[in-house]
């Protein structure tokens, strides 16, 4: 093999001797926390050594330093083995492995960004290399770094169809800076895998999806070594390292045993502790440590205080859908940012996310009909600050990458979701491409700042806003035209409510947004011809909602509200609302939303059929009055 030299029979006997250590502190932080799980983390003891110890470049001052290899643990829960591998490199003392999943402790069950050297959240199973895939795009794309980026699985995760979407997303994108391995050691959590330790049928599937996979004794740290060299110097595809391990390697009387996943090993720990020390040939402090130097080659970049390129530039009274201005903007926001880039599920020509690829295609990732792995490699492509991601995709086809998202926020990732295509007015198309549940979902992230722009001047605003918004952020757009309302100089802010039409002397509150607040304004001004005033709010922002302008308004009008929207009644404005003024006295709020699955048929027809139309707000404000 080209420029390998194989290892030194001295670092050998080091790399086995830490991979000991790695299992030895898996077994003893598991035992004080009661909890976890040591054979788990034993499978992957030497695949962590050889990585840690001889291949990945990194700095244990600057975890995350972004000219730094990355490694994604997809199985995390073998997080104490992986502690202990940074616990062992100098990032912090052994004796911190002890607080394995104690209250208060960072070192949980499974990885957290609270800790310097995880870039992201993981333990729901099946999402680390959409991850790692994200990480290594930026690196060969944007960044054009020498840092590679290394991605953990188990055998028992590849059942989920998430990993083979990202599997083909890293082929197709030939991203030769990933490494991913497979830990094969044949036991899921309650009988063995389907495949067991048939690792040629993981090596003829990779193969086909184009990647190039060698198989391992994932025990062997020479076979490691020599595989990782491969992965480096193989160009034009991605390398895939299936390992044939043994869960509870080295632990007598419960290697490759059923039923021992996820336990401590109780009383059985000493005397295993005991035969892997008696394994550990060298007495002193190991020597070895990475040995390739790193390369500051991922320059500092800026994604701070990204600005429209020039102001929103509309008429008041003028029709356009929102899907539109949203596609201006992204181009807007991106000529004035060069790390702004859009993903999207093959639905860039109804999103409008297609404005940024005849822009500058180099800063659009097609990542077809997988939303999956849309939704993970956007939260890889974040990591470290080194992109501002927009996804967009239909509304309702988030609701398949429900998981990924959620996982994104434990992840603390700044990743910005752009949802078109929802509620009823979308039209002919039917329920299936309805989004009824989006801000159900995404008011459900901790941390989210969920969009809801009226109009284009609002929607350039909010991509605007989005942009800077730490956390998950959703902008829910429209597929139908809508009037503009506000004009180009309008100041937004998150979580600041507008009122669009008033009168002193309007009796009750009108709430909608979107394509709602539209028919909201309709309402108003057919109310206000039989002299009846209705206030309209719009809240700009469903999470956070203006709770005191709401309350303000609604207590000015006498304290009747309507809130109408294009979405399910469960989770979204309606009960954003309703929460906001549960404590307050004399408010009676009437809240009209989709009651039941709708079918297809004109837009106009289906706001009407659903009850949202303006003369059915009409009717509703007649109603609430004589309450």
């Amino acid at each position: 093999m080209a420029n390998y030299h194989k290892l030194d029979g001295k670092v050998v006997q080091e790399l086995k001797d830490i991979a000991n250590k790695l299992r030895i502190h898996s077994i003893s932080s598991t035992q004080v926390a009661k909890s976890g799980h040591p054979t788990s983390c034993a499978s992957i003891a030497e695949i962590l050594s050889v990585l840690f110890f001889n291949t990945m470049r990194y700095k244990v001052s600057a975890p995350r330093d972004p000219s730094s290899d990355r490694f994604v643990l997809s199985k995390g829960h073998a997080a104490p083995a992986l502690y202990a591998a940074w616990a062992e490199a100098g990032l912090f003392p052994v004796s911190d492995l002890n607080n394995l999943r104690k209250l208060g402790s960072d070192l949980e069950g499974h990885p957290t960004p609270r800790l310097n050297f995880i870039d992201v959240g993981t333990g729901s199973l099946g999402q680390g290399l959409a991850i790692a895939n994200g990480m290594a795009y930026v690196g060969k794309n944007y960044d054009k770094a020498s840092y590679r980026v290394y991605c953990l699985v188990g055998d028992g995760e590849s059942a989920e169809g998430s990993i083979w979407e990202s599997v083909h997303f890293a082929s197709y994108y030939k991203l030769d800076n990933l490494c991913l391995i497979f830990d094969v050691n044949r036991l899921g959590q309650s009988e063995p895998t389907s495949l067991g330790h048939d690792v040629d049928t993981y090596r003829k599937r990779l193969e086909a999806f184009g990647f190039h996979a060698i198989v391992v004794d994932g025990h062997d740290v020479e076979e490691l070594n020599k595989a990782f060299h491969t992965a480096a110097t193989t160009k034009g595809k991605p390398t895939a390292v299936v390992a044939k391990t043994l869960k509870g390697k080295n632990f007598p009387k419960i290697e490759d045993l059923e039923n021992w996943h996820g336990k401590p090993l109780g009383e059985h720990s000493d005397k295993i502790i005991s035969h892997l020390k008696g394994m550990i040939k060298n007495a002193g402090p190991l020597q070895v440590h990475p040995q390739k130097p790193l390369k500051d080659d991922a320059f500092p970049v800026d994604i701070t205080n990204i600005k429209l390129s020039s102001p929103p530039a509309y008429k008041i009274g003028d029709s356009l859908a929102t899907r539109v201005a949203y596609g201006t903007a992204l181009v807007k926001i991106a000529q004035t940012n060069p790390r702004v880039i859009a993903l999207d599920g093959d639905m860039k020509n109804s999103t409008f996310s297609e404005n940024l690829k005849k822009f500058d295609a180099s800063r659009y990732i097609e990542c077809f009909i997988a939303e999956q792995s849309l939704v993970g490699t956007a939260i890889g492509a974040a990591c470290r600050d080194r992109t501002v991601p927009f996804v967009s995709t239909f509304a309702t086809f988030f609701t398949r990458a429900f998981d990924q998202i959620r996982m994104g926020a434990i992840s603390q990732t700044n990743v910005n979701f752009v949802g078109s295509h929802c509620g009823v007015s979308i039209g002919e198309d039917g329920p299936s491409q309805m989004g009824l549940e989006d801000l159900a979902m995404f008011r459900s992230i901790p941390g989210s700042t969920i969009f809801y722009p009226a109009d284009a001047v609002s929607t350039e605003r909010a991509v605007e806003l989005a942009a800077n918004t730490k956390g998950i952020t959703f902008i829910r757009i429209n597929r139908p035209n809508t009037t503009v309302i506000y004009p180009n100089d309008h100041v937004f802010a998150v979580g600041k409510a507008e009122v669009v039409r008033s009168n002193p002397k309007d009796q009750l509150v009108i709430i909608g947004a979107g394509i709602t607040l539209q028919e909201a304004i309709t309402a108003s001004k057919k109310l206000s011809a039989v002299g009846i005033g209705a206030r309209v709010i719009d809240p700009f922002t469903v999470k956070p909602l203006d709770k005191n302008t709401i309350i303000e308004n609604i207590k000015e009008v006498g304290g009747r509200a309507i809130v109408v929207e294009d979405h399910y009644f469960e989770g979204g404005l309606g009960e954003a609302v309703l929460s906001a003024t549960a404590m307050e006295r004399n408010i009676i709020v009437k809240h009209i939303a989709v009651p039941r699955v709708p079918r297809s048929g004109p837009p106009a027809a289906l706001l009407d059929r659903y009850g949202l139309s303006a003369d059915h707000i009409v009717t509703a404000a007649q109603e609430i009055l004589k309450m």
